[in-house]
């Protein structure tokens, strides 16, 4: 674990919290060849619950299995590991200690007819992930759901218990439901204020998709207009997002989403690199690829973060 001048940095903007979550933000930080950089790279394998084994999992069948993912993270050497509880329980003694793992405390499934209320259920404690070895939990909220008033009032409760126990805390902010247009999900003005609704919460890392030049809200575009605020290219975008999050005080992640090219990949992590962004949080883009040509994509996105392409 490499802690540098830039991680002791970004812990020091963490003023509130105790030595043990700091210590477990640290070794997220500090672990796999991004480590001591402030850059990260996290693999999360929550698809199956979330959309179906065979849309997650039947591309590439190795991963069905939950080890294939644990010694896929480890051997990319990533930052940490993100999943559910079953799939942390399924290798939580064979990987004990090999990477810092995140777990996922609330769940939905594409089964849900919820729209308007899009809502997850809390599936796992903060006990499970003492128990597990955590560094972290994570959890998701909705803004723009008619639930999400509930989500952040069990991001609360959670939040609190997971810090009084040492553990960091990742905010999945998706914003869906309510009124919110498709295409506004990922507006930039929706994208920064969902990032800015977890930073308002509490949470250590933030991860949220990758905005588009899109504004979804009124008098949000009033503003952006009058204050000419860049948006041109996904730089400026992400440039946008991290100052949303306290001036780039919080940690921000960005989603890979559904599997795209590799090149797209790559332009799409120099413009979080080249924003100010702290890195990718990418599943399916690695595990429905064969095992060989996502290493080498990792490899390529790490050395794109280390400033190296």
């Amino acid at each position: 674990m490499k802690i540098t001048r830039r991680i002791k940095d970004i812990l020091s903007h963490y003023e509130s919290d105790n030595p043990g979550t700091k210590a477990n933000l640290a070794r997220i930080l500090g672990t796999g060849r991004l480590g001591g950089t402030g850059k990260m790279i996290i693999l999360p394998v929550d698809q199956g619950l979330e959309h179906g084994p065979a849309r997650s999992f039947a591309k590439n069948p190795a991963a069905y299995d939950p080890h294939y993912h644990w010694q896929l993270a480890i051997d990319a050497e990533l930052n940490a590991f993100a999943s559910t509880l079953g799939m942390l329980e399924a290798g939580a003694d064979t990987f004990a200690g090999q990477i810092p793992t995140i777990l996922k405390v609330n769940s939905s499934n594409s089964m849900s007819r919820m729209k308007e209320d899009a809502d997850q259920a809390v599936t796992a404690t903060v006990d499970d992930a003492l128990r597990l070895g955590c560094a972290a939990i994570g959890f998701t909220v909705y803004p723009g759901s008619d639930n999400a008033f509930n989500q952040m009032e069990e991001l609360r409760e959670l939040s609190a218990e997971a810090k009084r126990a040492g553990l960091a805390v990742v905010a999945w902010s998706y914003a869906r439901g309510g009124d919110l247009s498709k295409s506004g999900e990922t507006a930039l003005d929706i994208i920064s204020y969902a990032a800015h609704v977890v930073a308002s919460l509490g949470a250590h890392i933030i991860k949220v998709k990758l905005p588009t030049s899109d504004l979804e809200l009124d008098p949000a575009k009033k503003v952006y207009e009058e204050q000419k605020i860049a948006r041109a290219t996904l730089t400026e975008r992400i440039k946008h997002v991290v100052e949303a999050c306290y001036a780039g005080r919080r940690l921000v992640v960005f989603s890979g989403g559904e599997a795209k090219d590799l090149d797209g990949l790559y332009n799409e992590a120099r413009a979080i690199r080249d924003g100010g962004g702290n890195g990718s949080i990418i599943g399916r883009n690695c595990f429905q690829r064969p095992r060989d040509e996502a290493l080498a994509m990792l490899s390529k996105m790490i050395e794109i973060y280390r400033g190296k392409d």
